[in-house]
Parts: C-alpha cells; structure tokens; sequence
C-alpha cells in the first residue's frame, strides 16, 4: 500500500522499544469453548508454527498516535467521513447524529465529529487520556501508522501466539477463571448490558494501557479495553485446511471483504459478547471505525 507521507528509516532498536521479542513456536490455535460463536469460526483447534517476532506490550495510545498525526499530518478516514460509531451512553445530549444506525446494535449512535482526537463527539477530547489506547481508527489508518512506524501489524497467528502466553488452550490470557480470587484481570462490561455497568473491574469506556497486569510473555490488555485489528482477511472457513499455509505461520485468505479483529473490548459482556476468549475472533470492513477499536503492532526483526 501506498502511503500519502515519507516514511522515515528507523533502526532495529529504535522500532523495537517498547516491544516484547518473541522466539519461533509451536502452539494450539483456536478453541472448542462450548459458548464460542460457530459463525465466528473459531475451531478447528490446531497446531500451528510462527516465526520469531516482536509485538507491541500494548495498544498503541493516544499520545503515540498524535505524534504520527503531528509528524505526517495524517487524516484518519473517520475525519474523511465526518462521523464514527459511538456507545449510547457516551453521547451527549444533542450531540449531531447521521444516519448510520446498526442492525441488531442499537448502542451504537453514529456521531458526526466523533474521531480520535474526539472521541465522544464534538466537545470531548483525549488531551487527559494520553496513555489510553487510540480509538475511532480503521484498519487502513492502522496500517499507515505502523507502516511509519517501521513496523506493521500482526497476523491472526502471531496475535493469538502473544496473547496466549505460552498457555495451551486456556479459555482466558491468564489462564481458565474469569477472575481468579476475585480479582479482574480486564476491562469488560459487568452490570446488565447495554443499560447499567456496574464498573466492578474500575473503568467504564477505554482504560489507560498498562492498568491490569501482563501475562505470561509481558503483553497488556490483550482481553477486553478495545478490539485490536490483526493483518488477516476474515473468513469463518479457510483455516480448515489441515495443512500448508494454514499451518505454518499463516497468513490468512488472499483476499476478503472484512478484516479480523482480535481481543473483545470494554463493551464485551457474557450476555452478548464474551469475546474476551482467548481463542475468540470476529471482523469489520477495513474502513470501518467505532469507540472501541484500536491495534497494536508487530515487527520481523532483520
């Protein structure tokens, strides 16, 4: 792709702060979670090989985007369209609306204004929320931005590698329970979703990257606070193959009309949405941009 700025040369160790360096490996790929969404594909479980890489410890936040922003002068697709997808109970009253409503997701009120730099909408602004994760990006702004970077962004594979841990088949990042001895290992819905969030884990909306623990390979946030877009097109079915380029460090089907997403979000709840399994995937169109999505990176060291 393209890109409609100069992207600077970067050394190795300069690309590399602030990433986690991961060994080649074998892993089990995808689950058999009896309340997984047969629509999302999520089985066959499968050994599958990656090639050594490294992957961001977190989101990429606001404040780095702005410096992308600020260096490039970039304009992110949700500023082209004029509006992007905000919860319901985040807009203000009044706030200027398009019609864009969601089938089967009434929550979602599209919002004219609404972008990364303001992402409830006119008025509101990340100059407080620096360390959170950047929201209102699609997956093309994603891959501009790690492009800059000198990175670029994961595969589904390498995502689900790092997010695991090194953990065979546990249902969550930390292993089987939601909350071992009672504590919250992320930022997900708790209440009755969409109308009440009782805020049991400390945070409603995005939670700044780094406030719950890492797991076991020293990544962050990878269950729950926002979706994260992953490299692959979607498809339910092509990972069924039983060999070949399915198997060994995949790169997903050649061509889609949606691309994967990976991580559940804040808005995730066990009644509609527990995609803060390990193994859960879903997808959206690459133009696609809502207040609960955002990336991380990943890089081929030379």
């Amino acid at each position: 792709m393209s890109t409609p700025f100069d992207v600077p040369a970067r050394f190795d160790t300069d690309v590399l702060r602030g990433m986690v360096r991961l060994p080649a490996g074998m892993f089990r790929m995808g689950g058999d979670d009896p309340d997984a969404f047969v629509d999302d594909g999520e089985g066959p479980v499968r050994t599958v090989t990656v090639r050594p890489f490294a992957i961001d410890a977190t989101a990429v936040t606001n404040r780095q985007f702005a410096a992308f922003v600020k260096a490039t002068e970039y304009v992110t697709e949700a500023e082209r369209f004029g509006w992007s997808y905000v919860f319901h109970q985040f807009v203000e009253p009044g706030a200027p609306l398009v019609d864009g409503s969601v089938p089967g997701a009434p929550w979602w009120r599209p919002v004219r204004g609404a972008t990364w730099w303001s992402p409830e909408g006119p008025g509101s602004s990340v100059t407080t929320r620096p360390q959170h994760p950047v929201v209102h990006v699609s997956w093309t702004d994603a891959l501009l931005y790690a492009t800059w970077a000198g990175k670029r962004l994961p595969t589904e594979a390498e995502w689900e590698y790092a997010a695991r841990g090194g953990l065979d088949q546990a249902r969550f990042a930390w292993g089987d329970e939601l909350t071992p001895r009672g504590r919250w290992r992320c930022n997900i819905w708790q209440g009755e979703f969409p109308r009440s969030n009782t805020e049991d884990d400390g945070h409603v909306g995005t939670a700044a990257v780094k406030s719950f623990g890492p797991n076991d390979f020293g990544l962050y946030e990878v269950a729950g606070n926002v979706w994260e877009w992953c490299m692959d097109w979607f498809s339910a079915d092509w990972h069924v193959e039983e060999s070949g380029p399915t198997r060994i460090d995949p790169q997903g089907p050649v061509d889609g009309t949606s691309r994967v997403m990976r991580g559940g979000s804040y808005l995730c709840h066990e009644s509609y949405c527990n995609r803060y399994r390990v193994a859960a995937r879903t997808s959206n169109t690459p133009d696609s941009s809502t207040g609960n999505l955002g990336f991380r990176c990943a890089f081929t060291p030379r």
